[in-house]
């Protein structure tokens, strides 16, 4: 692992939820940069699980962190998601949300802009499929080799993974390792949906600063390239976070395609 590179250890015990929600999902600051990426991220997820896209039974989405907004246009799309994180705290604050605990973490204001772009208002009933939807959510470690250890699922129709593998490898190399760990849990012919910020070294919590992998667009096509995934989608955007003092350079969006043989 590569000197000052946050470890799992950090993650459990320093990462809080709430300061993340509070700093990158709070959508009344409007047009603010953290607002801005969320958009882009909703807007190619409405793309990609829209009408005419990808459709299938099962979806796991690995490193949900305490987020729910990135499998809101999937539920219309598949009808068995799973959601992962690797800290207890994420998945705890993703099980509030489920069960309506009054203390989750409002998403009305994200719910609402979903459904614009699916050009319908009933975020209510947005919320109520997406819950019926969900079917669990495990414990994940992209960098085992099976990342839902112990737990073995059937092979998925589609991984997503947003803004959670540049902040989990400690290392290019261990970025190229994790997707193929990330392959194997897909059908043959089964499609890897992911974001990843570039050239992020570090963003912050509160007041405490987790590392990241810092990865080029060419460095993220190669590997998922070589992990067996032919790309059939790639949208950029320059977008940065305001919150780092070194500024990314924008988020990639990528959907990929799991080949069917060597």
């Amino acid at each position: 692992m590569e000197r000052n590179f946050t470890g799992p250890d950090e993650y459990q015990k320093h990462f809080m939820p709430k300061d993340y929600l509070a700093t990158y999902y709070s959508f009344e600051c409007g047009s603010s940069s953290e607002t801005e990426m969320v958009k882009f991220n909703l807007q190619c997820l409405h793309q990609t699980f829209g009408p005419g896209g990808l459709r299938g039974k099962t979806l796991i989405d690995v490193g949900s962190g305490p987020t729910i907004y990135q499998v809101l246009a999937a539920c219309e799309a598949f009808s068995d998601i799973t959601l992962s994180d690797f800290t207890d705290r994420n998945r705890e604050e993703l099980q509030k949300w489920l069960s309506k605990d009054p203390g989750a973490f409002d998403w009305t204001l994200v719910l609402k802009f979903a459904c614009e772009l699916e050009g319908n208002s009933r975020w209510q009933e947005k919320a109520e499929k997406l819950r019926a939807t969900v079917k669990r959510v495990l414990k994940c470690d992209v960098n085992m080799s099976n990342p839902l250890a112990p737990v073995e699922l059937p092979p998925m129709d589609c991984v997503l993974t947003l803004l959670a593998m540049e902040c989990a490898c400690s290392s290019l190399a261990a970025y190229r390792a994790a997707l193929c760990n990330l392959a194997s849990l897909l059908k043959p012919g089964g499609h890897l949906v992911t974001s990843i910020t570039l050239q992020l070294s570090h963003y912050m919590v509160g007041k405490r600063e987790f590392s990241c992998v810092s990865l080029t667009k060419e460095e993220v096509e190669q590997a998922i390239l070589d992990a067996g995934l032919d790309i059939e989608q790639l949208l950029h955007s320059a977008q940065s976070y305001s919150t780092t003092t070194a500024p990314n350079k924008g988020i990639c969006f990528i959907v990929a395609r799991k080949r069917l043989g060597p």
